[in-house]
């Protein structure tokens, strides 16, 4: 397993980020198209994106930095099958280097569904696992996406 970076994202990554995406994500948050997908990337401000690769060079994982103003936002994605096994941690762990602070958002309740029908877990446990602070006073509310804030500092 590796991780590289990049600013951009080339046809063939974006494919497949997209398809952990639309898998891994609950179906509110789907991206119907690629040209959907252009238009999300292209409100990143100044991003960088780590992409795990496993050993037959697939990718497996996809985490995102960007800006807003003085505050690096993240998100990370790791396809289900290897769930659980620290993939997660370690690319989270890739994003906090060289950061004073990550700021995020995350699903805090199990009430959506994935593609496939079944339930989309809440990830607050392994962002509490890996150090996050959750902001129950800070909340994201609309039609598509019900998530508390997430921060992470350096110690």
């Amino acid at each position: 397993m590796k991780i590289i970076t990049s600013p951009t994202l080339s046809d063939q990554q974006k494919e497949r980020v997209l398809h952990i995406w639309n898998t891994e994500y609950p179906v509110k948050l789907q991206m119907p198209g690629m040209a959907d997908f252009d238009n999300f990337l292209n409100t990143l401000i100044n991003p960088k994106h780590y992409l795990m690769i496993d050993n037959d060079d697939v990718i497996i994982g996809w985490g995102n930095k960007y800006y807003i103003g003085d505050v690096t936002c993240f998100f990370i994605m790791i396809s289900g099958e290897i769930h659980g096994k620290g993939y997660g941690t370690t690319l989270l762990n890739e994003l906090k280097k060289g950061e004073k602070q990550l700021f995020g958002w995350a699903i805090d309740h199990n009430n959506d569904i994935k593609a496939d029908g079944r339930p989309y877990p809440s990830p607050i446990n392994f962002y509490l696992k890996n150090n996050f602070t959750i902001n129950t006073e800070m909340r994201l509310e609309d039609e598509q996406l019900s998530a508390v804030n997430i921060l992470w500092e350096k110690e």
